[in-house]
This record gives structure tokens, C-alpha cells and sequence, in this order.
């Protein structure tokens, strides 16, 4: 259902700014038949997508090579993210409410916008998950002169508004103004938190990695800054660093899936030791107090210890979004993962029968289901937090949840080792590709899509300095090492893991196998 005011502006006849796109489109009879169907088109135009489809064989956090088909990927993800995010904004649209006449005067909320940008949002991760999102960052810094970098988010936006074609050049595929601005979860550009200190003050994601190295997280390189702003101005109500209504369901979508099928891959692969965590919950409960005395310096050196994870968690959260943050909060949702996840779920193994797929499906709808009815709308939400939000308690138990997965998965040593070897990858991609266009007797020879994205990142390049002499960095390397490096990392971004595995052994002589792997480079 569409906000009142949409429904208004129909009622009046008059022209909807989220409609807008970069092209004029042109819709057939069918679609002309349905109420509302620019955001329909815009959804089956990201399902169709190449860029959507090579997410089924990019890592999510193990490798379904390692861990059998059952682990989610990028794609299942998506479409998972995409269901959660539909029923969320349902239950926002509905209301007739106070928070109903907030979401109108926001924009409005429509479940096909959210499911749209839900089923974008990770268009833009590199192979290896995160791991190759972070030496694609590095690279671009270290080898091209690229002050931004890489962004997973960044990219995604690129992706849909240049990188990507349905029938016109030059616009992407020419997305309304909506779902182009669902898509935004972070919207601002790298150098925006170049002079930022972090903090509760920050809003989140805009704290700087490192000391004057920009936000930590963004959605939009300078080069693609145009096709941001022409997005924004159709929701005039929205704060310069707020997200859309429908960005901030599709963000609190994506965090409920994240907490929930990662740990259901974890299950089903035997990588949670139940005796491990639940010792981790025990002493963190029965040790709260004195923990609570122990200096920051104490509990990091002994972080391994238990009980000291959690209480680091705590203090964490509570540094960094006191306008949520709650001890209180904080210890019934321990309380709830213990015994419905450490004591519940963990403590039968998952051992492929029937009966256990139905404990673990049960286990996640009613997570799931309770989770994504735990959200409030708010006019004027604290800087750290979108116009949709979880509950105080639902966002504790999102954290906890969390906390599962980075302490007790994403720090072992063996998974340290495996990505090392995968960066190693990229990095030899990379250096490789760079050689290739460096060298003058053989550049034709280069993969056209390669060339074709080094010229369309030299386009943007020039225009940028044109339109935005401001954002260009007056230090550094040319501008055409900048374009070449920036098609150099938006060729090895869309790459599936099994396609840089493969690149990789054929630029470096090591692999006989011609033809296997390579149509469409």
C-alpha cells in the first residue's frame, strides 16, 4: 500500500517525484493495467540482472564448497533479505495510525520498493565476502591512488546507476528515484568523514576507519554523486545523513537475516561449539559485577577468557549507541539467546534428519517472525538510527545474536588462514590486470568488458573534474592510472569466487584448462 501522500498526488493527478528516472521509460499495456507499476518493473529488472545472478556462487561467510550446498550465498540471502524486508514495510504501509501519518510525511513506505532494494542491496560484494571487499579497498588505495577505495555498498549503487545496462547506455538500469534511494544506506561519500571523531555524535557508518581516512562506510563514489543527489530530492523530508523509510526497513531486513541464517550455516556445518559459548553466557552471568569493575585494557587482554567477550559487547554498545543502549535490555536478551540458542538449538547437533530440519526451521520463524514485528517508526530518530527501527529489546537480541557469529566463527584461526590465501588471489588479479592494460602490445587483447569499464571510469573521471572540481584529489596519480585502476576493481568485483579462482590460475600460467570458465570475460 502507498502513503497517503502518494495516494493524494494521484487523487490530484500530479506528478510523483519517486517515479523519476535517469531515462524516459516507456511501459506496455500489462504494466499500464497495474496501479503502481515503475516499482514492479524496478524489481524485476535487478532479478534479471547478471550482477544478480552471479550472487548464488559468491561467498556469504563459508564457502559452499567447504560446507555443502545447504550454506546460504549472496543470492539466497537476497531473496531472504527481500521476504523480510516486504513484510516489515507491509506492516508499515498499513498503519493508520501516528506512525502511519509520519511514514506519509517521510515519503511513504512501499513493500515493492523495500523488496527491491533488499533484493540490490549486496549487488555490490566482491568475491570472498567481506575479506575481498576489505583487499579491494586496500588496493585501490595502495596500487591506483583511489582515496575512496572500494565500498561493498558504494559499488552497489554503481552497479544499478552506470556498471549495469538494461537498454540504454549511460543509465545504468534506470531505477526510479525510490528504489534508487533505498538502496542508499550510508548517503554520503568517503571524504564526508574525513574530519569526523566517531562516537555516539556520528552517525553510523560515518565514523572514519582510521585517523583522516574517511567514513568507515559509505553508499556513493564522487564519480556517481549526480545520480545520488537527483535520488534524494524526492524525499525533501528526509534528513542530509537519514536514510528513506524504505532504506531503513531494508537495513533492519538485512540485519535480521544476517543474525539468523548465518547462524543457521553455522549450525548445519558443526562450527558452534555449544560447551565453548555456553561457558562464554555462564560466567559472563555469574561474573557480571566483578566484570563490570575490570579496566577496558584488563578485559582485552583477557578477552579470551570467559565472560569477557560479552561484557566487552556491552561496553561497546553502550559507548557507542547510549541512545539505545540498555543494561537492563542488555541482560534479558543475553538471557533469551542462552535459552532458546546456546541451551535450546546448540544443544542437540544438527545431524540432517527430518526431525532436526524441523527444529532449526521452527527455531528461525519464530525469530524471524518475532523479530520483524518489533519495529518502531519515529519522526525525529537519534542520529545512529533510520526513521524505522527495532525495539529496544529486539535490537539488544540482533546484537547478541551477532556477537555469535563474529566471536566464536569469524576469529578462528583456520578461517584467518583460508582468507589470507584468498586475498592473495585478488591481489595477483589485480597486479595482473594492471600489467596487461600497462602493456602496449597486448592491450587489445585485454577482455572487452575490462576495456569497456576502464573507458566508461575514465568518462566519469573527466566529468567529475568538469562538474566537481572540488571532489578531485589534487595529489596522487593521473587521472588516467585513476580511471584504469577504477575499472581494474570494477572488473574483479563481479567476479564469482569460482571465476577469480579460475582468472587467477590462467594470468599466472597455472592452469591448462583454456577454455573452462572463461566465456563472457
Amino acid at each position: 500500500m502507498m502513503s497517503e501522500a502518494f495516494d493524494t498526488a494521484v487523487a490530484q493527478d500530479a506528478p510523483d517525484p519517486r517515479l523519476g528516472r535517469r531515462a524516459p521509460e516507456v511501459l506496455d499495456e500489462f504494466q499500464r493495467r497495474e496501479r503502481h507499476p515503475e516499482f514492479r518493473v524496478d524489481l524485476e529488472r535487478i532479478r534479471f540482472s547478471p550482477y544478480f545472478s552471479r550472487l548464488s556462487a559468491v561467498t556469504q561467510v563459508i564457502s559452499q564448497t567447504g560446507a555443502g550446498l545447504a550454506v546460504h550465498n549472496r543470492l539466497t540471502h537476497s531473496v531472504k533479505v527481500s521476504a523480510v524486508a516486504r513484510a516489515i514495510a507491509v506492516q508499515v504501509s498499513h498503519d493508520r495510525g501516528a506512525q502511519g501519518r509520519v511514514v506519509a510525511q517521510l515519503g511513504g513506505c512501499d513493500p515493492v520498493v523495500a523488496q527491491a532494494a533488499a533484493a540490490a542491496h549486496d549487488l555490490g560484494h566482491p568475491p570472498f565476502g567481506h575479506l575481498g571487499e576489505q583487499t579491494l579497498d586496500r588496493l585501490a588505495k595502495d596500487r591506483f591512488g583511489l582515496s575512496e577505495g572500494f565500498e561493498g555498498n558504494a559499488q552497489t549503487f554503481r552497479i544499478i546507476t552506470r556498471l549495469d545496462e538494461h537498454d540504454r547506455a549511460g543509465t545504468g538500469l534506470n531505477l526510479t528515484a525510490a528504489v534508487r534511494a533505498a538502496v542508499l544506506k550510508y548517503p554520503w561519500l568517503r571524504r564526508q568523514g574525513r574530519d569526523g571523531a566517531g562516537g555516539p555524535q556520528t552517525p553510523r557508518g560515518l565514523t572514519p576507519s582510521s585517523p583522516g581516512g574517511g567514513a568507515n562506510k559509505f553508499s556513493v563514489y564522487a564519480l556517481d554523486l549526480a545520480d545520488m543527489q537527483d535520488a534524494r530530492q524526492a524525499y525533501p523530508a528526509i534528513g542530509e545523513y537519514q536514510q528513506t523509510v524504505e532504506c531503513a526497513v531494508m537495513d533492519i531486513a538485512d540485519d535480521i537475516a544476517y543474525s539468523l541464517h548465518d547462524l543457521d550455516d553455522f549450525y548445519r556445518a558443526g562450527l558452534l561449539n555449544q560447551a565453548t559459548i555456553s561457558s562464554e553466557f555462564r560466567a559472563w552471568r555469574r561474573e557480571r559485577a566483578e566484570l563490570a569493575h575490570l579496566d577496558p585494557t584488563e578485559l582485552r587482554i583477557a578477552e579470551r577468557t570467559p565472560g569477557r567477550s560479552l561484557e566487552l559487547l556491552w561496553r561497546r554498545l553502550a559507548d557507542k549507541d547510549p541512545w539505545i543502549a540498555d543494561e537492563d535490555a542488555f541482560i534479558e536478551a543475553v538471557s533469551r539467546v542462552n535459552e532458546d540458542v546456546v541451551e535450546g538449538l546448540l544443544s542437540v547437533p544438527f545431524d540432517g534428519s527430518l526431525l532436526a530440519e524441523r527444529s532449526l526451521s521452527q527455531f528461525t520463524s519464530a525469530w524471524i517472525n518475532r523479530l520483524q514485528h518489533s519495529v518502531t517508526v519515529s519522526a525525529e530518530p537519534p542520529v545512529r538510527s533510520g526513521h524505522v527501527s527495532l525495539s529496544t529489546a529486539a535490537w539488544h537480541e540482533v546484537a547478541v545474536l551477532k556477537f555469535l557469529h563474529q566471536r566464536f566463527i569469524l576469529e578462528r584461526p583456520d578461517l584467518a588462514v583460508y582468507q589470507r590465501g584468498q586475498a592473495s588471489v585478488l591481489e595477483r588479479l589485480v597486479d595482473g590486470f594492471a600489467a596487461w592494460l600497462d602493456d602496449p602490445h597486448d592491450v587489445r587483447r585485454a577482455p572487452r568488458r575490462l576495456l569497456d569499464l576502464v573507458d566508461l571510469a575514465g568518462e566519469d573521471h573527466d566529468r567529475l573534474r568538469r562538474d566537481h572540481p572540488e571532489l578531485v584529489d589534487a595529489e596522487g596519480p593521473d587521472l588516467r592510472v585513476r580511471a584504469t585502476g577504477r575499472g581494474i576493481i570494477d572488473y574483479v568485483a563481479a567476479l564469482t569466487d569460482a571465476q577469480a579462482m579460475h582468472l587467477d590460475a590462467m594470468i599466472n600460467g597455472g592452469s591448462e584448462r583454456l577454455w573452462e570458465g572463461g566465456q563472457g570475460l
